[in-house]
């Protein structure tokens, strides 16, 4: 049993449903805090946050995850206990092990090894780990930033340890990720016989053709980092049930996840346009999860594809895709984010599994790239 697939082991037992930390970051501050590094706790609310810190110099390393975990859904389709870390055919199952405790477990065991190999490292090495990932996160990673910011602490190189792998370990970067635009959008009518029409205003009818010009709207070609602005309509709710009342109201939530080509503030003033076209009596809220960020270039994936290159011997691909990461609180700062974690063919779902291969590799390549990035040549 290596030590990263035993500290896997022990993460996964704690039950760390969002926001429940569970002990996690006890358990790994308590294997930390003799290599040098400071625990510091910086919680607010029900969330649980640790900023462990090595050195005092620049530059500033960071590894960022979470502990929480998505519930685990129905148990009856789970073939092991998914709070019982069980190995099958060369994989570990479990809440959490791809998504992301595997990810923090292979972090620990590169910092520990680097640290023991290169005590007088150039630098510095923090690791930031929050328990409110999974769920409404405005407690987590973003008030972290605003404390370290506030104190003039400023991140070099950030490394999310989400899963971005696909087929295997290191054959998918993150290097930005889309912005997320959330809209809830209220239709006013009024409410009548449906025997009467002309009594009423069915705001169902009134906002079909509004919708229609949302979802067929170009709203941007993407550039070479990102696709396409995509708007998909999540929910639609309008009526009391009842089959002869045309309703007052009716309810759409969307949600845009854009490229840089444009801005919160553009989508809003588009869509206001849309929806005043369609002379529509509506009200709206927005809620922006986080602006698009990329780092196209520089020393930290310069670090990450040789380091893949080294460990893996081949070529690890850049990309935008997928949902957000709290890395979107990080970028804003100036520094360079990446992802680079486990794969991601099991997160949220029944079985959540990690190959036991895979921690080697990834512990060794996130180790390798604090060679190379901290060690004097």
């Amino acid at each position: 049993m290596t030590d990263t697939l035993d500290l896997l082991k022990n993460l996964i037992r704690r039950e760390s449903v969002t926001p429940n930390d569970a002990g996690c970051l006890d358990l790994l501050a308590h294997r930390l805090t003799p290599l040098g590094f400071v625990d510091e706790r910086l919680n607010f609310g029900d969330t649980e946050n640790i900023w462990l810190r090595r050195g005092t110099e620049k530059p500033l390393f960071v590894f960022l995850g979470h502990t929480d975990v998505v519930p685990v859904g129905a148990l009856n389709l789970w073939e092991s206990p998914p709070f019982e870390p069980t190995i099958r055919d060369g994989n570990l199952y479990g809440r959490g092990a791809a998504d992301m405790k595997g990810g923090i477990a292979c972090f620990f065991t590169a910092v520990a090894r680097f640290v023991a190999n290169h005590p007088n490292h150039a630098g510095s090495i923090a690791i930031m780990l929050t328990s409110d990932e999974e769920g409404a996160g405005i407690n987590g990673v973003v008030k972290v930033v605003e404390v370290l910011e506030n104190r003039g602490d400023k991140i070099d190189w950030c490394l999310v340890g989400e899963p971005s792998s696909d087929k295997k370990i290191g054959d998918v970067i993150r290097v930005g990720r889309r912005g997320s635009l959330c809209a809830n959008l209220t239709i006013h009518g009024i409410q009548g016989h449906v025997a009467y029409p002309e009594l009423a205003n069915n705001p169902i009818h009134e906002i079909s053709p509004a919708l229609n010009d949302l979802i067929s709207e170009v709203w941007d070609s993407g550039n070479e980092f990102f696709p396409a602005t995509s708007l998909q309509i999540s929910n639609f709710n309008s009526g009391s049930g009842a089959e002869n009342v045309i309703p007052a109201n009716a309810n759409v939530q969307f949600n845009l996840r854009f490229s840089t080509e444009l801005t919160a503030e553009i989508i809003k003033q588009r869509t206001a346009e849309i929806l005043n076209r369609h002379g529509l009596n509506y009200d709206i809220v927005w809620r922006l999860s986080g602006n698009p960020f990329l780092t196209s270039n520089g020393a930290l994936i310069d670090a990450a594809h040789g380091a893949i290159k080294k460990v893996t011997n081949f070529e690890t691909l850049d990309d935008t895709g997928g949902g957000t990461s709290d890395g979107r609180f990080i970028a804003p700062t100036g520094a360079q984010v990446i992802e680079l974690g486990a794969l991601n063919i099991s997160i949220h779902k029944v079985n959540e599994h990690i190959g036991m291969a895979d921690l080697e590799i990834l512990s060794q390549i996130y180790e390798q790239m604090l060679i190379d990035l901290l060690v004097t040549k």
